[in-house]
């Protein structure tokens, strides 16, 4: 059966419109809860079954070859080294501990379910990458293990079920926290009132400004830092690991890259990787065949179910031993799941406004490791399963 589009240019049209009519649908509220990612996939689901875009096309290889590692360059500039020093011991642990917890129960997990599942033990990498980072790192992972389209559509899927009630969970935790007798008993460390405090704090999600310039050096950057990369990664690596190894080396170089005074001043890089990552998982949904889908995503919800249970639950125990103010263990889970903006949020509707700031440098640092453990975690698996 044919489509109604299949040329490149419908189809460059179409990813455009799918990634611009997503971003307008989050000022509502059900669009906002399931965020940009999910919405862009599951239009792209339903523009290939109802056959309006082909499953298959050369476009979207190119969109994968050429966006992607761009896309994670762009979003790393945002990195800058020199915040670490606003932590102070317990947040670090905190951050330290989300991240250790996540590996763990993940490998732990990925032994039982990893055999099980198509693509298993690239998929245990994949939710490390997103619980240490967010979507962008499960993206950035898929890529460096050369998952397959319905393998990532997938995993968004089962991301997605389960880890939006743990998140309402947590925008909930600071006013459960504060009320709660019983918690405060179990949990003695906390904040006094007056140390939440900050008159000079900024105000969250402000208008942006942007200019041309930032935009067009962005995009250089990012491009740039893709091609050599890819260059060096081909050559020094063997086949079998050369697409993880550039993930590394992408992440490295950005990293050092946004220490540069010139690239600190570059505005935009967040919201424009954004959008290229959003092209790219528009193609995502085309892939998908929802019988095959709906299989996988069964087992990859399980296993994403089980391992943030377990991770929660181990990092709570970790921060408790080590005595550490439950604000802090709280962000550095958010941080961790979601990403910086959102660790910010939760500090700012909990009115914790000395936090904002402390919240958004986990996030961050947690990003940016996610790429590392991520690929650690998907070879461990893969060596202690055989596969």
């Amino acid at each position: 059966m044919g489509t109604l589009i299949s040329s490149t240019q419908g189809l460059l049209f179409v990813v455009f419109l799918m990634v611009a009519f997503s971003l307008w649908l989050q000022k509502y509220k059900v669009f906002k809860s399931l965020g940009p990612v999910l919405t862009v996939v599951v239009i792209g689901i339903i523009l290939s079954n109802t056959h309006i875009v082909p499953i298959s096309h050369e476009l979207y290889d190119s969109i994968s070859t050429y966006c992607v590692q761009a896309g994670i360059s762009i979003c790393l500039l945002s990195m800058n080294v020199t915040e670490l020093k606003k932590l102070n011991k317990e947040p670090v642990i905190a951050l330290v501990s989300a991240i250790a917890s996540v590996c763990l129960i993940a490998i732990v997990l990925g032994i039982i379910f990893a055999p099980k599942i198509t693509e298993g033990w690239k998929v245990a990498g994949m939710f490390v990458g997103t619980y240490t980072g967010g979507t962008p790192n499960l993206t950035a992972i898929a890529t460096g293990v050369d998952c397959s389209r319905e393998t990532l559509a997938a995993a968004n899927a089962a991301d997605y079920v389960v880890s939006t009630p743990l998140m309402v969970a947590m925008f909930a935790a600071p006013a459960f926290f504060k009320a709660s007798k019983k918690w405060n008993k179990l949990w003695p460390y906390s904040f006094k009132p007056e140390e939440l405090d900050d008159a000079d704090s900024e105000p969250l999600m402000a208008d942006k400004k942007w200019a041309i310039k930032d935009i067009a050096w962005l995009l250089t950057i990012g491009f740039g830092v893709a091609f050599f990369t890819t260059m060096i990664a081909q050559r020094i690596f063997p086949d079998t690991f050369w697409k993880a190894g550039r993930l590394l080396m992408v992440t490295t170089v950005s990293i050092c890259l946004a220490q540069l005074k010139p690239i600190k001043k570059l505005r935009g890089n967040l919201d424009l990787g954004l959008f290229i990552s959003l092209c790219f998982l528009s193609t995502i949904g085309f892939a998908v065949d929802l019988q095959q889908f709906i299989g996988s995503a069964f087992l990859m919800t399980l296993y994403v179910f089980f391992m943030l249970i377990g991770c929660t639950v181990l990092h709570f125990l970790i921060c408790r031993l080590f005595k550490i103010k439950y604000e802090y263990v709280l962000l550095s889970m958010v941080g961790c799941i979601v990403d910086g903006p959102t660790a910010s949020l939760t500090a700012a509707g909990g009115n914790w406004k000395s936090l904002i700031n402390v919240g958004l440098i986990m996030g961050v640092i947690a990003g940016a490791c996610g790429n590392y453990v991520g690929i650690f975690v998907a070879y461990a698996v893969k060596a202690i399963c055989g596969l």
